[in-house]
C-alpha cells in the first residue's frame, strides 16, 4: 500500500475511534471500563500485521540503549489506551482518565490523595515546595540525591531553603545516625532548622532498607519534621524484595513516584500524599506551569506502563521489572569474571563499573559500545525491561575490548554527563 494512503487510513480509523469516545460525552470511567471494541479496534489500527508498522512497534534503538532507563519506547499498548483516552480539563479536575490514574496510585500506596506531574523533577520540587513555608529551614539529604544534583538548583531556587548534603557512613544509604549528627534541632539562631528530611529509594541503584527508612521517619516525626521520598526508582526497590508498595510509600509525608524511569511511559511522574498536601501542591504545581491541560494523554500510557511494567500486585511480581534485574546480575558478572571491579553493589537494575581501578578510561566503554551498535554512558550501565539479549552479548564483546586492552585509550579523559 502507498506510505501515504496508508497514513491517511490510519489517521481516519484513529479518528473515528476518538468520535465513538466521544459520543460517550466523557462520562466518569477507569481504564478497565473502556469498550473492548474500542481496544480491538485500536490493535486493528496499531498492531495489524498486514500493514506497514509504525514507529510504536518493536524496542528500536531502546534495545541497545544501556545509558539510562528512561530510553525505554513507549509501546502499542500505550498508544492503544491513548487512542481511545479522554480529553477533558486536568486544570479543571475533570479528566476522568487522569482522575482514576491518580485515585488508583493514592489507593495502592495508601495515601489520601495523589497528583499526576509531568516530571519527576516537576514532583520533587513541587512537593517540597508545598511541605515548606518560609525561611529560615533546611532540606536534609544524601549528597548524591537527585533534589541536590540535577535538578538545576531548583530546591534553594524556588523554596529559599538551604540543602544539607550528607554522606552516608556506610557509602550505601543515609542512616537514622547520620541523621542525627546533621539534622538542626534547637533554636540557635546561628544555625539554620531542619524542617524536611529528603530521602531517595533508589539512589544509585541501591536500596535503602524498609526497617531503616522507618527509623528515620519516626524520629523525624517525633521531632516535628516532614519525610519526602524521591520514589522515581522506588519500583525497583520494591521488586528487588525490599518490601511492598504501600509499606514504603505510606511511612511518608510525600512520595514521587516516576512513570517515564523504568515503567516506560512516555512522560509523567505522580506525588502522593494527604488531601491538604495534595491541594496545596496542584496550587504550587500551576505556579511553574505544571497545569496542563488534556492530561488524558498523559494518564492513560502511565496507566499502562504501570499495569504491565511494574505489574497489579503490591511487590511488582506481575510485570516486567524482574526481569532487568537478572540481566543486570549478568552483566555485572560479565564484568567482574573478566577482572573488572563494581563501583557500588549491584541491588537493582544499575551496575556501576569502577573504570578507574579496571584500568579503563572514562569514555572508552562509549567509544567501543558504538562500534558494537551500543549506547553507553561512562561507568553506569542501566538495565531496562526492553534491553535484550543480543544487547547483552554485544555488551560483553564490548568488556573484553576494553579489559584485554584491545583499544586505544581515549584521549577524552573528561567525566561523562550522567543521566539520572
Amino acid at each position: 500500500m502507498n506510505r501515504s494512503l496508508y497514513l491517511i487510513r490510519r489517521s481516519s480509523s484513529v479518528c473515528q475511534l476518538a468520535h465513538l469516545q466521544a459520543r460517550k460525552l466523557y462520562s466518569p470511567i477507569t481504564m478497565a471500563q473502556l469498550s473492548t471494541d474500542a481496544v480491538a479496534h485500536a490493535s486493528a489500527v496499531t498492531g495489524n500485521s498486514d500493514q506497514k508498522t509504525t514507529t510504536w512497534h518493536g524496542a528500536g534503538a531502546a534495545e541497545f540503549d544501556l545509558r539510562s532507563d528512561t530510553m525505554t519506547k513507549p509501546t502499542p499498548s500505550m498508544l492503544e489506551a491513548i487512542c481511545q483516552t479522554t480529553l477533558l480539563d486536568d486544570v479543571f479536575n475533570e479528566d476522568p482518565v487522569t482522575n482514576e490514574l491518580q485515585g488508583y496510585v493514592a489507593e495502592i500506596t495508601k495515601h489520601e490523595a495523589s497528583l499526576l506531574v509531568l516530571s519527576g523533577t516537576m514532583g520533587n520540587q513541587v512537593a517540597i515546595r508545598s511541605h515548606l513555608a518560609q525561611p529560615p529551614h533546611s532540606v536534609l539529604c544524601d549528597h548524591r540525591s537527585h533534589i541536590i544534583c540535577y535538578e538545576a538548583g531548583g530546591v534553594s531556587a524556588w523554596t529559599g531553603a538551604t540543602v544539607s548534603p550528607v554522606i552516608p557512613q556506610n557509602g550505601v544509604h543515609l542512616t537514622l545516625e547520620d541523621i542525627k549528627k546533621h539534622a538542626v534541632l534547637s533554636d540557635n539562631i546561628h544555625y539554620c532548622p531542619t524542617k524536611l528530611i529528603s530521602l531517595e529509594n533508589t539512589l544509585d541503584g541501591m536500596v535503602m532498607p524498609l526497617a531503616e527508612a522507618r527509623r528515620i521517619v519516626e524520629w523525624a516525626h517525633a521531632n516535628d519534621i516532614k519525610v519526602h521520598l524521591d520514589g522515581a526508582r522506588l519500583w525497583e526497590a520494591v521488586v528487588a524484595g525490599a518490601g511492598t508498595l504501600p509499606e514504603y510509600t505510606s511511612i511518608f509525608d510525600s512520595v514521587s513516584l516516576c512513570f517515564s524511569k523504568g515503567l516506560g511511559a512516555p512522560i509523567g511522574s505522580i506525588i502522593v500524599g494527604s488531601e491538604e498536601f495534595i491541594k496545596k501542591a496542584r496550587w504550587f504545581r500551576k505556579s511553574i506551569g505544571g497545569g496542563a491541560r488534556q492530561t488524558g494523554v498523559i494518564a492513560a500510557a502511565a496507566r499502562v506502563a504501570l499495569t504491565e511494567t511494574f505489574g497489579t500486585d503490591p511487590r511488582g511480581q506481575t510485570g516486567k521489572l524482574a526481569a532487568t534485574h537478572e540481566k543486570a546480575k549478568r552483566v555485572a558478572d560479565l564484568w567482574t569474571s573478566r577482572g573488572g571491579k563494581l563501583q557500588c553493589p549491584l541491588h537493582t537494575n544499575m551496575v556501576w563499573l569502577d573504570l578507574e581501578a579496571s584500568g579503563v578510561g572514562p569514555n572508552d566503554l562509549a567509544e567501543i559500545g558504538q562500534q558494537k551498535g551500543l549506547r553507553l554512558l561512562g561507568g553506569r550501565v542501566v538495565v531496562h525491561y526492553q534491553v535484550s539479549d543480543e544487547a547483552i552479548a554485544r555488551l560483553e564483546q564490548v568488556f573484553d575490548a576494553a579489559l584485554k586492552g584491545d583499544f586505544k585509550r581515549s584521549e577524552d579523559t573528561s567525566k561523562p554527563y550522567g543521566s539520572k
